[in-house]
Protein backbone atom coordinates (compact mmCIF):
# COMPACT_ATOMS: atom_id res chain seq x y z
CA UNK A 1 0.00 0.00 0.00
CA UNK A 2 1.28 3.43 -0.96
CA UNK A 3 2.11 5.79 1.89
CA UNK A 4 -0.54 8.32 0.74
CA UNK A 5 -3.31 5.71 0.70
CA UNK A 6 -2.16 4.30 4.05
CA UNK A 7 -2.39 7.74 5.69
CA UNK A 8 -5.77 8.38 4.03
CA UNK A 9 -7.22 5.08 5.20
CA UNK A 10 -5.76 5.50 8.67
CA UNK A 11 -7.24 9.02 8.93
CA UNK A 12 -10.67 7.82 7.82
CA UNK A 13 -10.58 4.96 10.32
CA UNK A 14 -9.53 7.29 13.12
CA UNK A 15 -12.20 9.82 12.15
CA UNK A 16 -14.76 7.05 12.12
CA UNK A 17 -13.74 5.89 15.57
CA UNK A 18 -13.81 9.46 16.92
CA UNK A 19 -17.22 10.12 15.32
CA UNK A 20 -18.62 6.90 16.71
CA UNK A 21 -17.20 7.78 20.11
CA UNK A 22 -18.67 11.29 19.99
CA UNK A 23 -22.05 9.98 18.88
CA UNK A 24 -22.05 7.44 21.67
CA UNK A 25 -21.08 10.17 24.11
CA UNK A 26 -23.90 12.42 22.87
CA UNK A 27 -26.40 9.57 23.17
CA UNK A 28 -25.17 8.88 26.70
CA UNK A 29 -25.58 12.57 27.57
CA UNK A 30 -29.09 12.60 26.10
CA UNK A 31 -29.99 9.54 28.15
CA UNK A 32 -28.53 11.09 31.30
CA UNK A 33 -30.34 14.38 30.61
CA UNK A 34 -33.64 12.57 30.08
CA UNK A 35 -33.11 10.64 33.30
CA UNK A 36 -32.24 13.84 35.18
CA UNK A 37 -35.29 15.61 33.74
CA UNK A 38 -37.45 12.69 34.79
CA UNK A 39 -36.05 12.87 38.31
CA UNK A 40 -36.98 16.55 38.60
CA UNK A 41 -40.63 15.87 37.79
CA UNK A 42 -42.37 15.87 41.14
CA UNK A 43 -45.91 16.92 42.01
CA UNK A 44 -46.40 20.54 42.96
CA UNK A 45 -49.42 22.71 43.71
CA UNK A 46 -49.42 26.49 43.91
CA UNK A 47 -52.21 29.04 44.24
CA UNK A 48 -52.57 32.78 44.62
CA UNK A 49 -52.79 33.99 48.22
CA UNK A 50 -52.53 31.86 51.34
CA UNK A 51 -55.41 29.48 50.60
CA UNK A 52 -54.20 26.64 52.78
CA UNK A 53 -57.31 24.42 52.49
CA UNK A 54 -57.52 24.75 48.72
CA UNK A 55 -53.87 24.01 48.12
CA UNK A 56 -53.91 21.10 50.56
CA UNK A 57 -56.86 19.59 48.69
CA UNK A 58 -55.03 19.88 45.37
CA UNK A 59 -51.94 18.35 46.95
CA UNK A 60 -54.01 15.47 48.32
CA UNK A 61 -55.27 14.69 44.81
CA UNK A 62 -51.73 14.77 43.40
CA UNK A 63 -50.18 12.58 46.10
CA UNK A 64 -52.94 10.02 45.66
CA UNK A 65 -51.94 9.64 42.04
CA UNK A 66 -54.50 12.02 40.58
CA UNK A 67 -53.84 14.19 37.55
CA UNK A 68 -53.17 17.92 37.42
CA UNK A 69 -56.63 18.77 36.06
CA UNK A 70 -58.48 17.00 38.87
CA UNK A 71 -56.18 18.67 41.38
CA UNK A 72 -56.86 22.25 40.27
CA UNK A 73 -60.60 21.63 40.06
CA UNK A 74 -60.86 20.10 43.54
CA UNK A 75 -58.56 22.75 45.00
CA UNK A 76 -60.60 25.62 43.58
CA UNK A 77 -63.85 23.99 44.66
CA UNK A 78 -62.62 23.85 48.26
CA UNK A 79 -62.33 27.63 48.23
CA UNK A 80 -65.66 28.15 46.48
CA UNK A 81 -67.30 26.26 49.33
CA UNK A 82 -65.70 28.41 52.04
CA UNK A 83 -68.24 31.05 53.09
CA UNK A 84 -65.49 32.95 54.93
CA UNK A 85 -63.98 33.90 51.60
CA UNK A 86 -65.87 36.99 50.47
CA UNK A 87 -64.69 36.98 46.85
CA UNK A 88 -65.15 33.37 45.75
CA UNK A 89 -68.25 31.15 45.59
CA UNK A 90 -70.80 30.98 48.40
CA UNK A 91 -70.66 34.01 50.68
CA UNK A 92 -69.04 36.22 48.06
CA UNK A 93 -69.74 39.94 47.98
CA UNK A 94 -72.47 40.83 45.46
CA UNK A 95 -72.49 43.42 42.71
CA UNK A 96 -74.08 46.85 43.33
CA UNK A 97 -77.52 45.38 42.60
CA UNK A 98 -77.17 42.69 45.28
CA UNK A 99 -76.51 39.79 42.90
CA UNK A 100 -73.66 37.35 43.48
CA UNK A 101 -72.20 36.63 40.04
CA UNK A 102 -69.33 34.22 39.55
CA UNK A 103 -66.62 33.72 36.92
CA UNK A 104 -64.25 30.78 36.46
CA UNK A 105 -62.09 28.97 33.95
CA UNK A 106 -60.03 25.81 33.71
CA UNK A 107 -57.34 24.59 31.29
CA UNK A 108 -55.75 21.17 30.83
CA UNK A 109 -52.42 19.82 29.60
CA UNK A 110 -53.62 19.58 26.00
CA UNK A 111 -54.73 23.19 25.74
CA UNK A 112 -58.41 22.37 26.17
CA UNK A 113 -60.25 24.98 28.20
CA UNK A 114 -63.65 26.04 29.46
CA UNK A 115 -65.10 29.06 31.23
CA UNK A 116 -68.26 30.57 32.66
CA UNK A 117 -68.95 34.27 33.17
CA UNK A 118 -71.67 36.10 35.08
CA UNK A 119 -72.95 32.79 36.48
CA UNK A 120 -75.57 32.99 39.25
CA UNK A 121 -77.09 30.47 41.71
CA UNK A 122 -74.39 27.83 41.21
CA UNK A 123 -71.91 27.12 44.01
CA UNK A 124 -69.06 25.69 41.93
CA UNK A 125 -68.43 27.65 38.73
CA UNK A 126 -65.03 26.00 38.18
CA UNK A 127 -66.74 22.59 37.93
CA UNK A 128 -69.23 24.04 35.44
CA UNK A 129 -66.30 25.46 33.45
CA UNK A 130 -64.84 21.97 33.24
CA UNK A 131 -68.17 20.67 31.94
CA UNK A 132 -68.17 23.40 29.29
CA UNK A 133 -64.72 22.20 28.25
CA UNK A 134 -65.60 18.52 28.17
CA UNK A 135 -69.26 18.44 27.14
CA UNK A 136 -69.61 21.25 24.60
CA UNK A 137 -67.79 22.48 21.49
CA UNK A 138 -67.52 25.91 23.15
CA UNK A 139 -65.09 27.60 25.51
CA UNK A 140 -67.21 30.25 27.26
CA UNK A 141 -70.83 30.22 28.41
CA UNK A 142 -72.36 33.33 29.98
CA UNK A 143 -75.20 34.41 32.24
CA UNK A 144 -78.51 32.58 31.98
CA UNK A 145 -77.14 30.27 29.32
CA UNK A 146 -74.35 29.15 31.63
CA UNK A 147 -76.81 28.71 34.50
CA UNK A 148 -79.21 26.62 32.41
CA UNK A 149 -76.32 24.47 31.19
CA UNK A 150 -75.26 23.89 34.80
CA UNK A 151 -78.74 22.63 35.72
CA UNK A 152 -78.71 20.31 32.70
CA UNK A 153 -75.40 18.91 33.95
CA UNK A 154 -76.88 18.14 37.37
CA UNK A 155 -75.77 21.18 39.40
CA UNK A 156 -78.23 22.33 42.05
CA UNK A 157 -79.60 25.84 42.46
CA UNK A 158 -77.99 27.49 45.49
CA UNK A 159 -78.54 30.81 47.23
CA UNK A 160 -75.07 32.35 47.15
CA UNK A 161 -75.91 35.53 49.08
CA UNK A 162 -75.37 34.87 52.77
CA UNK A 163 -76.89 37.08 55.45
CA UNK A 164 -73.46 38.43 56.31
CA UNK A 165 -72.75 39.38 52.70
CA UNK A 166 -76.19 40.93 52.40
CA UNK A 167 -75.58 43.06 55.50
CA UNK A 168 -72.28 44.32 54.07
CA UNK A 169 -74.01 45.20 50.82
CA UNK A 170 -76.81 47.11 52.56
CA UNK A 171 -74.21 49.03 54.56
CA UNK A 172 -72.31 49.85 51.36
CA UNK A 173 -75.48 51.16 49.71
CA UNK A 174 -75.63 54.00 52.25
CA UNK A 175 -72.76 55.70 50.41
CA UNK A 176 -72.46 53.54 47.27
CA UNK A 177 -68.81 54.50 47.04
CA UNK A 178 -66.99 52.33 44.55
CA UNK A 179 -63.27 51.89 45.14
CA UNK A 180 -60.56 49.37 44.44
CA UNK A 181 -58.95 47.84 47.52
CA UNK A 182 -55.23 47.24 47.01
CA UNK A 183 -55.10 43.95 48.91
CA UNK A 184 -57.76 41.72 50.40
CA UNK A 185 -55.39 39.64 52.48
CA UNK A 186 -56.03 35.93 51.97
CA UNK A 187 -59.45 36.64 50.48
CA UNK A 188 -59.24 37.27 46.78
CA UNK A 189 -59.40 35.54 43.43
CA UNK A 190 -57.85 32.10 43.59
CA UNK A 191 -55.74 31.07 40.62
CA UNK A 192 -54.22 27.60 40.88
CA UNK A 193 -51.51 25.74 38.96
CA UNK A 194 -50.47 22.12 39.48
CA UNK A 195 -48.02 19.65 38.00
CA UNK A 196 -48.64 15.93 38.48
CA UNK A 197 -46.28 12.94 38.65
CA UNK A 198 -46.24 12.74 34.85
CA UNK A 199 -45.01 16.30 34.54
CA UNK A 200 -48.33 17.54 33.12
CA UNK A 201 -49.59 21.00 34.08
CA UNK A 202 -53.15 22.30 34.47
CA UNK A 203 -54.67 25.48 35.85
CA UNK A 204 -57.90 26.95 37.17
CA UNK A 205 -59.15 30.33 38.32
CA UNK A 206 -62.36 31.29 40.12
CA UNK A 207 -63.78 34.54 41.53
CA UNK A 208 -66.83 36.69 42.20
CA UNK A 209 -64.95 39.70 40.88
CA UNK A 210 -64.80 43.17 42.36
CA UNK A 211 -67.05 43.94 45.30
CA UNK A 212 -70.11 46.00 44.28
CA UNK A 213 -69.09 46.01 40.63
CA UNK A 214 -71.42 47.26 37.91
CA UNK A 215 -73.89 44.50 37.07
CA UNK A 216 -72.52 42.42 34.19
CA UNK A 217 -68.87 43.30 34.76
CA UNK A 218 -66.42 40.49 33.97
CA UNK A 219 -62.72 40.67 34.83
CA UNK A 220 -59.71 38.68 33.74
CA UNK A 221 -60.26 35.55 35.82
CA UNK A 222 -62.39 33.55 33.33
CA UNK A 223 -60.56 34.85 30.25
CA UNK A 224 -58.09 32.33 28.83
CA UNK A 225 -54.79 34.11 28.26
CA UNK A 226 -55.60 36.88 30.74
CA UNK A 227 -56.36 35.42 34.17
CA UNK A 228 -55.01 31.97 33.30
CA UNK A 229 -52.91 30.29 30.64
CA UNK A 230 -51.23 26.88 30.40
CA UNK A 231 -48.86 25.53 27.76
CA UNK A 232 -47.73 22.07 28.78
CA UNK A 233 -44.46 22.44 26.86
CA UNK A 234 -43.50 25.49 28.89
CA UNK A 235 -45.56 26.06 32.04
CA UNK A 236 -48.52 28.01 33.32
CA UNK A 237 -49.41 31.37 34.80
CA UNK A 238 -52.33 32.96 36.62
CA UNK A 239 -53.20 36.42 37.89
CA UNK A 240 -55.04 38.24 40.65
CA UNK A 241 -55.92 41.89 41.21
CA UNK A 242 -57.62 44.43 38.96
CA UNK A 243 -58.63 42.33 35.98
CA UNK A 244 -58.98 45.18 33.51
CA UNK A 245 -55.23 45.80 33.64
CA UNK A 246 -54.45 42.11 33.15
CA UNK A 247 -56.82 41.83 30.18
CA UNK A 248 -55.18 44.77 28.43
CA UNK A 249 -51.81 42.99 28.50
CA UNK A 250 -53.14 39.43 28.02
CA UNK A 251 -51.13 38.93 31.19
CA UNK A 252 -50.93 35.19 31.81
CA UNK A 253 -50.23 34.41 28.16
CA UNK A 254 -47.45 37.01 28.26
CA UNK A 255 -45.88 35.34 31.31
CA UNK A 256 -45.88 31.91 29.64
CA UNK A 257 -44.41 33.30 26.42
CA UNK A 258 -41.64 35.00 28.39
CA UNK A 259 -40.84 31.63 29.96
CA UNK A 260 -40.82 30.08 26.49
CA UNK A 261 -38.14 32.60 25.56
CA UNK A 262 -35.98 31.35 28.42
CA UNK A 263 -36.96 33.49 31.40
CA UNK A 264 -37.50 31.84 34.77
CA UNK A 265 -40.99 32.06 36.32
CA UNK A 266 -39.72 34.81 38.62
CA UNK A 267 -38.16 36.81 35.79
CA UNK A 268 -41.29 36.40 33.66
CA UNK A 269 -43.62 37.62 36.43
CA UNK A 270 -41.42 40.64 37.06
CA UNK A 271 -41.34 41.54 33.38
CA UNK A 272 -45.12 41.16 33.14
CA UNK A 273 -45.80 43.57 36.00
CA UNK A 274 -43.22 46.06 34.73
CA UNK A 275 -44.88 46.13 31.31
CA UNK A 276 -48.26 46.85 32.91
CA UNK A 277 -46.76 49.64 34.98
CA UNK A 278 -45.00 51.13 31.95
CA UNK A 279 -48.37 51.43 30.23
CA UNK A 280 -49.93 53.00 33.32
CA UNK A 281 -47.20 55.63 33.76
CA UNK A 282 -46.99 55.96 37.51
CA UNK A 283 -50.47 54.93 38.61
CA UNK A 284 -50.57 53.51 42.13
CA UNK A 285 -54.26 52.84 42.70
CA UNK A 286 -54.43 49.16 41.78
CA UNK A 287 -52.88 45.79 42.58
CA UNK A 288 -51.81 43.05 40.19
CA UNK A 289 -50.15 39.80 41.23
CA UNK A 290 -48.76 37.16 38.87
CA UNK A 291 -47.91 33.55 39.75
CA UNK A 292 -46.05 31.19 37.41
CA UNK A 293 -44.90 27.56 37.27
CA UNK A 294 -42.59 26.01 34.67
CA UNK A 295 -41.94 22.43 33.57
CA UNK A 296 -38.96 22.12 35.91
CA UNK A 297 -41.24 22.74 38.87
CA UNK A 298 -39.78 26.21 39.44
CA UNK A 299 -42.18 28.90 40.64
CA UNK A 300 -42.20 32.66 40.82
CA UNK A 301 -44.41 35.59 41.72
CA UNK A 302 -44.40 39.37 41.53
CA UNK A 303 -46.89 42.14 42.23
CA UNK A 304 -47.47 45.90 42.03
CA UNK A 305 -47.83 46.58 45.78
CA UNK A 306 -46.50 44.63 48.80
CA UNK A 307 -48.89 42.10 50.30
CA UNK A 308 -49.47 39.50 47.62
CA UNK A 309 -48.38 35.95 48.51
CA UNK A 310 -48.81 32.48 47.05
CA UNK A 311 -49.28 29.08 48.65
CA UNK A 312 -46.93 26.27 47.61
CA UNK A 313 -47.09 22.53 48.28
CA UNK A 314 -44.27 20.11 47.44
CA UNK A 315 -42.71 16.99 48.96
CA UNK A 316 -40.56 19.38 51.00
CA UNK A 317 -43.63 20.82 52.73
CA UNK A 318 -46.33 23.49 52.50
CA UNK A 319 -45.37 27.16 52.62
CA UNK A 320 -46.79 30.63 52.10
CA UNK A 321 -44.38 32.46 49.79
CA UNK A 322 -44.04 36.23 50.02
CA UNK A 323 -43.15 37.95 46.76
CA UNK A 324 -41.32 41.10 45.80
CA UNK A 325 -43.21 44.11 44.45
CA UNK A 326 -42.85 46.98 41.99
CA UNK A 327 -43.60 49.52 44.74
CA UNK A 328 -41.77 48.74 47.97
CA UNK A 329 -43.97 50.55 50.49
CA UNK A 330 -47.57 49.80 51.38
CA UNK A 331 -50.05 52.56 50.69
Amino acid sequence: MKRRNFIKNTSLSTAGLISASLLASCEDKKTITKQEDKKTIKPIAVCTWNFENANSKAWEVLTNGGNALDAVEKGAMAEEADIKNTTVGIGATPDRDGNVTLDACIMDKDGNCGAVVYLQNIAHPVAVARKVMEETPHIILAGKGAEQFAYEQGFKKTNLLTEEAKSRWLEWKKTSKYETIINIENHDTIGMLTMDKNGDIAGACTTSGMAYKVGGRVGDSPIIGAGLYVDNEVGGATATGVGEEVIRMVGSFLIVELMRQGKSPQEACEEGVKRIMAKNKGREDFQIGFLALNKKGETGGYCVHPGFTYRKATEAGHTNEEVDSFYKKKI
